[in-house]
C-alpha cells in the first residue's frame, strides 16, 4: 500500500453541508469509506439527503446503476462527536468560510486525531499559511480546494503551507487522483487561487458590461457561453493565445487591456440586487430571471456535464 493510499485509508469530512457532503460522495463513488462530522441536529438527514440527490443524478444520467448507487450510500457514515474522528488518516474541513472558526477546528483536531493524519482545509481562498497559525504540526497541513459541486468538477487545486511536509503533499495528490480527482499543484499561494481569480476575473468585466448597458444580462451570458465556453472546455487561455499567435494577441491587448475593468465599483450591482431580496436561482431572481425555462436549461447543462464525465 503506497502513502496515497493510506492517506485515504480512513478519510473524514468535517462539515455536512453541500461542499462537506459533495467531498464525500465523491470519495464514497471511488470507493473510499468518508466519515462526515456534523454536529447539527438534523445532520445525519442532510448529508443522506444530499448524497442521495447526488447519485440520484448520477444515476439519470446513466454514470451509476442502482447497486452502485447503493453500495456508495452505504460507504459514506455521518458522526456528531468529533471525537468519532480520532483514528482518521485525513480529514477535509468543509466550514464556511470563517476564519476565525476554521483555526479553532484545527486546534480541537489537533488534540484528537494521530500524529500522522493529514488536515486539509478546502476553503476557496484564505491563505494556508494564516490557516495554519494555530497548529503545532503545521507541516501536515495543506489546502484542499475542491469545486462545486464535487461530483460535477473533479478538479482540486492542491496548495501546501510552506512547512507542508513533500511526502504527505505527494500522497494527496497520488490519493485524491486514485479516488476519481484531478488534482493541480500551485507552486505558491494567492487569495482565490487560480479558479476563482479567473472567475472573479471574467465576472467583473461582465458585470462591467452590464452596468455600462454595453449588452443585457442574457446577451452577455450567450456571448461567453458561445465563444469562451466552447473553447475553454478544450483549449486554456495560455494555450489559446499561442494558437493565435502571441504577437496578434499582444497588438489586441496593447489597445483593450486599459479599457478593461479595475475596479470594485461594480460591485454595486450585487449589492443592490442582495438588499432586494434577489439572491438568483435560490430566490428566483437575480442577475436574472430564474423562470421555468431557465431552470430547465440549467438543469440540461447539469445533465450535459455528467455525460461529458462519462464519455470514454
Amino acid at each position: 500500500m503506497n502513502l496515497g493510499t493510506t492517506v485515504f485509508s480512513r478519510p473524514a469530512v468535517v462539515g455536512g453541508g453541500l461542499m462537506g457532503a459533495g467531498i464525500a460522495a465523491r470519495l464514497a463513488l471511488a470507493g473510499a469509506r468518508p466519515v462526515v462530522h456534523d454536529s447539527a441536529p438534523d445532520a445525519q438527514a442532510r448529508v443522506r439527503a444530499h448524497c442521495q440527490a447526488i447519485v440520484e443524478e448520477l444515476q439519470a444520467a446513466g454514470c451509476l446503476d442502482p447497486a452502485q448507487a447503493a453500495d456508495a450510500l452505504g460507504r459514506v457514515q455521518v458522526a456528531h462527536p468529533l471525537e468519532a474522528l480520532a483514528d482518521a488518516s485525513l480529514v477535509i474541513e468543509a466550514i464556511p468560510e470563517s476564519l476565525g472558526a476554521k483555526q479553532a477546528l484545527y486546534t480541537r483536531l489537533e488534540a484528537i486525531v494521530g500524529p500522522g493524519t493529514v488536515i486539509a482545509s478546502s476553503t476557496s481562498g484564505l491563505l494556508p499559511t494564516t490557516l495554519a497559525e494555530p497548529l503545532t504540526h503545521p507541516e501536515r497541513f495543506l489546502i484542499a480546494h475542491f469545486w462545486n459541486p464535487p461530483h460535477l468538477m473533479p478538479l482540486v487545486e492542491v496548495v501546501p503551507a510552506p512547512a507542508t511536509r513533500r511526502d504527505l503533499l505527494d500522497a494527496v495528490m497520488s490519493g485524491l487522483e486514485h479516488h476519481g480527482c484531478a488534482p493541480v499543484l500551485l507552486h505558491q499561494a494567492v487569495p482565490g487561487f487560480i479558479g476563482n481569480r479567473i472567475q472573479f476575473a471574467v465576472l467583473r468585466e461582465a458585470l462591467h458590461l452590464l452596468r455600462e448597458h454595453v449588452a443585457d444580462a442574457n446577451t452577455i451570458d450567450r456571448v461567453v457561453r458561445e465563444t469562451l465556453g466552447r473553447r475553454y472546455h478544450r483549449i486554456g487561455p495560455l494555450e489559446g493565445a499561442d494558437a493565435g499567435g502571441l504577437d496578434t494577441f499582444l497588438a489586441i491587448a496593447t489597445h483593450l487591456m486599459p479599457t478593461l475593468a479595475k475596479d470594485e465599483d461594480v460591485l454595486a450591482l450585487l449589492q443592490t440586487r442582495v438588499q432586494q431580496g434577489q439572491l438568483g436561482r435560490k430566490s428566483g431572481q437575480g442577475l436574472v430571471t430564474w423562470d421555468t425555462q431557465r431552470q430547465d436549461r440549467f438543469r440540461q447543462a447539469r445533465r450535459d456535464m455528467l455525460n461529458d464525465l462519462s464519455a470514454p
